[in-house]
């Protein structure tokens, strides 16, 4: 029998449901998550951004509308298909876990509510890959559910880690990280259900 991989079911769950994911997400204010990333990218020239876990496009038509030049990634098939409609910007299909990007391209890397999808197993090797894509002194932003532990309810499966696990990751593989905060804002700690992280690549 054929052993369970909960990271293919993912892409399978999120391949049936695009649909209803654009809807239901399509509206979300992630200003305060732009502007983590924006503010510490170069002020001119052409600056390239990486959209890791793109989805169905609507931070790369973000990025694309105030002059960047992003490219979004998605191991999704019609994520990236309906991602290129929506945005017109280039947009890579490769699975998390097997990427092929090239070297020092990126000025910064966003990566929204998609690491995490990632088993922590194989979390140090991809965050090396993505420090490789990145120009010298590269941003990665990432944001993140927390939590403690694996988790695979049948459907998707998530890698949940607290900033300690997140600093010990991103540390063995050549960030340092230059800022963090909990999302949505106002809340109370234990209802801020969500870790954001900005690292540089050293």
């Amino acid at each position: 029998m054929n052993e369970i991989d909960p990271h293919k079911i993912t892409i399978m769950h999120y391949q049936a449901n695009s649909e209803s994911f654009w809807e239901g997400t399509k509206d979300h204010d992630v200003n305060q998550n732009y502007a983590a990333l924006q503010t510490r990218l170069p002020r001119s020239g052409d600056v390239r951004i990486l959209d890791f876990g793109c989805g169905p496009g609507r931070d790369l038509k973000h990025f694309l509308n105030r002059g960047y030049i992003p490219t979004g990634l998605d191991g999704c098939e019609s994520f990236c298909e309906m991602a290129r409609e929506y945005s017109d910007c280039e947009v890579l299909h490769q699975d998390f876990r097997e990427l092929d990007l090239p070297e020092s391209h990126f000025d910064g890397i966003f990566a929204n509510a998609s690491l995490f999808h990632i088993p922590k197993s194989q979390f140090k090797e991809v965050l090396l890959q993505l420090n490789t894509a990145l120009k010298e002194e590269g941003i990665l932003f990432c944001s993140n559910p927390r939590g403690d532990g694996e988790y695979f309810d049948g459907s998707r499966y998530g890698n949940y880690m607290e900033y300690l696990e997140y600093e010990k990751f991103f540390k063995a593989a050549g960030y340092e990280i230059i800022d963090h905060y909990y999302r949505p804002q106002g809340w109370p700690r234990e209802e801020q259900r969500w870790l954001a992280i900005v690292a540089k690549k050293l």
